[in-house]
């Protein structure tokens, strides 16, 4: 990754800038009717290169993606206000029907990660048994902890599994990379399975009826409501998603702070982090009006406002990723990859056993290894109005994160040599 002193551009309204021209760049070359583009955009989703290009930046150490702040701006207050817009227009009783399904692959998932762990420690084990040693704080089971944090609930788990298990430092920077990296690849594979996706269920026997169904209810009530917006409803629109969102900041910062001090147990339920409550508070105010007079925001263009807020997220988490970093610990990231294997083959045997659309596949893995960041962006490559079933899963996530990656830390304790 490119060193703070080395990068060449250190300024974050230029590396916005950057990014913007790339989103801009990606989007009106997707649209164009060139044969050699179509062709090209046929087999590379856009919204796979929206995510790849900014990865770039960071690799050749153009920008330093560990200092830039958009990720934070874009996490922190473009997330909340495009959660809202998504979930304001959501429809609550298609998503019930949606069923069962999403859950099963939803805890499937986290499941695959429980196992994944300590089966991926067992092989390196009989194969290469220097790769999962170590002794004390700089353990290689400990640092894989914060993995499983990172990949059940997200960041504020990681951070959980990091004092709980006290990981040391060097082990800590170690799997943060190996986390992100392999984390990213994966849903790399993911977006590129979500622009086939009818192809793919269609080749499983999957029933998508409740899904479609769901998307017809969208596109109707778009066809029935929708005018061209005026200046007036955009500041609506902005004033709805981002006064929620500073509603949601000043309760998250009351929340977290008051619960941490208050109670030992809040930890484990992630109810300490100001960003578990940012993201709660935010869909449920939002789900809240979706029974309201103010759903019919959505007539005048609100989920292409919150897609927007949402590209500008996915193009920010790719300016995290470091492609050239496998090659620092190439032995961390065999073990990463071997965990993320054995997840993502238990999701596509269960997929295929229980008949389960892809898109219940790839939403319920990424809620687990993305969270709330970036489940809604795979959950909105197979339409923009199924966003807000990747956020709900993902708060799920927050909720069994502890309890599960601690799980994981113990067998993963238990089978290290």
């Amino acid at each position: 990754m490119a060193d703070p002193q080395t990068a060449l551009i250190t300024n974050d309204a230029v590396v916005l800038g950057l990014l913007a021209i790339i989103l801009g760049f990606i989007f009106k070359t997707s649209s164009s009717q060139r044969p050699g583009l179509v062709t090209f955009y046929k087999y590379v989703p856009a919204l796979l290169l929206c995510y790849f290009l900014p990865s770039l930046l960071n690799t050749f150490g153009i920008v330093d993606g560990s200092q830039s702040s958009v990720y934070y701006v874009a996490s922190r207050y473009l997330l909340p206000a495009c959660l809202i817009l998504l979930t304001i227009s959501i429809d609550l009783r298609a998503i019930i029907n949606l069923g069962p399904k999403a859950l099963i692959m939803f805890l499937t998932g986290t499941v695959g990660i429980v196992i994944g762990g300590p089966l991926a420690i067992l092989i390196m084990s009989a194969v290469y048994p220097e790769a999962v040693g170590g002794h004390g704080p700089d353990a290689v089971w400990r640092g894989m902890t914060t993995i499983a944090g990172s990949w059940i609930g997200g960041g504020a788990n990681q951070a959980s599994m990091k004092e709980m298990f006290e990981v040391g430092g060097d082990i800590f920077s170690a799997m943060v990379t190996v986390d992100v990296i392999v984390a990213n690849l994966w849903m790399a594979v993911l977006l590129l399975m979500a622009a086939n996706h009818k192809a793919i269920d269609a080749k499983a026997g999957a029933d998508t009826t409740a899904i479609e169904d769901l998307k017809q209810r969208v596109e109707k009530y778009h066809a029935e409501h929708a005018r061209m917006p005026t200046l007036n409803d955009y500041m609506m629109i902005i004033a709805i998603a981002f006064g929620i969102t500073g509603l949601a900041h000043f309760c998250a910062d009351i929340l977290g702070p008051f619960f941490a001090n208050n109670y030992a147990w809040a930890k484990e339920y992630s109810l300490n982090s100001k960003f578990f409550w940012l993201i709660v508070i935010s869909t449920t105010i939002g789900i809240s009006l979706s029974f309201t007079r103010v759903r019919h925001i959505e007539a005048f263009g609100s989920s292409k406002v919150a897609s927007a807020f949402l590209y500008i997220l996915v193009a920010s988490i790719g300016l995290h990723m470091n492609v050239m970093a496998i090659f620092d610990s190439p032995m961390y990231f065999v073990l990463g990859a071997i965990w993320m294997l054995t997840h993502a083959s238990l999701m596509l045997i269960v997929a295929k056993l229980i008949k389960a659309p892809l898109f219940y596949m790839a939403v319920g893995s990424q809620a687990n290894v993305g969270g709330a960041a970036s489940a809604p962006v795979v959950a909105a490559a197979f339409h923009p109005s199924l966003a807000p079933v990747g956020v709900l899963l993902a708060v799920l996530g927050y909720g069994v994160g502890t309890y599960m990656a601690y799980i994981c830390g113990l067998m993963m304790q238990a089978v290290a040599p």
